[in-house]
Order: C-alpha cells, then structure tokens, then sequence
C-alpha cells in the first residue's frame, strides 16, 4: 500500500509544474477579463469663438520694462475671445506711446484689438490721431488725423490702412480717397480710388 502511494505521489509530482502553471494561466486569465478597462483620454475639444470674460467700463494699462506707460485702452463693455486672444471693445478709447514718447489715439464705436493693443481695428466713426511731435532729425511734424467707417491701426509701427473710403488732415492739408496705406516710420502713403486733395500753405512761411 505505502509502495502504491510512492508511484502515485512520484508520478503526480512530474505533472505538477504543469498543473501549477495551468492554474496560474486560468488565474491571470480571469483577472484580466475581471479588471475594468481604462477609460480611454479624451479628444481636446477645439477651441469655440466665444468670449470667457467680460469688463464693464474698464481701464487696461500697459508698461514697458522701466514701468513707462506703453498703452490704456478704455471702453463701455469688452468681451475677451480666448481662441484669438482678441477682445473686442464698445465705445472704445486707446492711448499709445511710442518708443520716443510720442501720442496716437484711437476711438471708434467699436474696435478689435490683440492682447497689448498694438494691433487694432477700428468699426464705426473711427479715428486715429498723433499729436505734432519733432521725428528723430529734431523736424516738426504736423498733428496727423485719420477718419473712415473703418481703420487699422499698428500702433508700435505707426501704420494705419484701410479699404474702406477714409480721410487724412495732416496740419491744415485734406485728402480723401477710396483706400489708404500709410507708414510714418518709411513716410509713405499710398492713396487709391477717387483721391482728392486740399493743401493749404503755411501762413508761417508767407
């Protein structure tokens, strides 16, 4: 009987690696099928066109490195867009300096301006001024003014264009045309369309 028992247990015990392995096979196998799988990540969704904040009469200021008042940009209601980075201005006011100090302003029933201000488009009755101030040789130059249904104007490069009709006074001179292209840094203006124009000499040099 013990002999019987000996060839059993010696001939079990050649099967048992495999048996254990089998067992341990059937044990992963059910923990896999038992864990939940996980949830797969989410698509980002793209970004919509529609404002997450919004300012009732507000002042927004910027400043330069030495703390120099860059730009203040005032307005009745804003909406900030957070997909351009844009916020587009009711009843809007904009201040800007340039590097030598020199003023432009800007007003319309509406604007579109990027985050600093340097980049603004102008809807409605609008208007861009720079105050007379001497150019880098020490010349004078004549307050300029730029008045249309629509303006765009690059505040830092001291660019302002438009396809719509527009008007420009510069000192005492009027010209009107169809479209514009102006850059004060290079003193080009580019007038298209129906150009008309009206100088007056300076009483001064007379």
């Amino acid at each position: 009987m013990i002999k019987l028992v000996r060839v059993v247990w010696e001939r079990l015990s050649l099967y048992l690696p495999i048996i254990l392995m089998a067992m341990l096979a059937l044990g992963t196998y059910w923990l896999v099928r038992s864990t939940p799988m996980l949830m797969q990540p989410e698509k980002e969704a793209p970004a919509r066109h529609e404002p997450d904040y919004f300012m009732r009469k507000f002042s927004v200021k910027t400043f330069d490195g030495t703390g120099r008042l860059k730009s203040e940009v005032l307005g009745t209601y804003a909406r900030h867009y957070p997909d351009t980075d844009t916020l587009e201005i009711d009843s809007v006011r904009i201040r800007s300096f340039n590097e030598e100090g020199r003023l432009t302003t800007a007003t319309a029933r509406r604007a579109l301006t990027n985050g600093d201000a340097s980049e603004v488009q102008l809807f409605g009755d609008a208007r861009v001024v720079r105050e007379p101030a001497p150019d880098i040789a020490g010349q004078p130059q004549p307050r300029m003014e730029f008045r249309g249904e629509f303006l765009h104007a690059f505040m830092n490069t001291e660019r302002v264009k438009s396809h719509k009709p527009v008007e420009l006074i510069r000192g005492n001179d009027v010209f009107t045309a169809d479209s514009m292209d102006f850059d004060n840094l290079d003193r080009v203006m580019q007038l298209k369309g129906r150009v008309k124009g009206t100088l007056v000499p300076d009483a001064a040099k007379k």
